[in-house]
């Protein structure tokens, strides 16, 4: 016989009325759970109204929870995340004047041979981020402006111009000419490199 005077195996109505009282009042404290989240939610809702493309100044006024640039107006507005769950800021497109490549899309900002200026331009096929240089037969001050990273003075003139490199190790070794070579010959070796290949 059990405790509670019934047969074995059986539970007595004090037992039922045990595992209903714990029962009850889990369930008491799962229902006020689930009423709590729902009113911080509720909550949430309220501080992030906004959908995307309103103006914004902080992630949580968005539903989407992204605030960021997309254009180069400074201007932040709601931004749909990435399927990575990241809030990307706009980045400019090729083209584009830049200070560093972090701020371009291509992450690669470099001087363009039109103006002495930096731009957001095309990683190379090794996804390097190369910058422009000066072809042959074009006017340098230093080895680094030319495509062939050698800047060599052709004569006795103080201009310096880009070159190819010479000889079997590819070297940037000066011309050697023949004594009595003339100004004009060293004219015509520049007009040979300034030349289009």
């Amino acid at each position: 016989m059990s405790r509670g005077g019934g047969r074995l195996g059986t539970p007595s109505s004090q037992d039922q009325s045990c595992v209903c009282g714990m029962v009850s009042t889990w369930s008491l404290l799962l229902l006020l759970w689930v009423l709590l989240e729902a009113m911080a939610s509720r909550n949430n809702m309220l501080l992030s109204h906004k959908v995307i493309g309103e103006p914004c100044h902080s992630h949580e006024e968005c539903q989407s929870n992204c605030c960021t640039t997309n254009s180069l107006n400074p201007q932040k507005f709601c931004t749909a995340q990435t399927i990575f769950l990241q809030c990307l800021s706009w980045l400019k497109p090729n083209g584009h004047l830049c200070l560093k490549s972090a701020e371009c899309h291509s992450n690669c900002c470099t001087i363009n041979h039109i103006k002495e200026s930096s731009f957001c331009t095309t990683r190379n096929l090794f996804l390097q981020c190369v910058p422009w240089r000066k072809p042959h037969g074009s006017r340098c001050k230093g080895h680094e402006e030319c495509q062939s990273r050698c800047c060599l003075n052709l004569g006795d003139t103080q201009r310096t111009w880009c070159v190819p490199r010479t000889g079997v190790l590819a070297l940037c070794l000066p011309l050697v000419s023949p004594e009595g070579v003339t100004q004009c010959s060293l004219d015509q070796d520049i007009q040979d490199l300034q030349a289009p290949f």
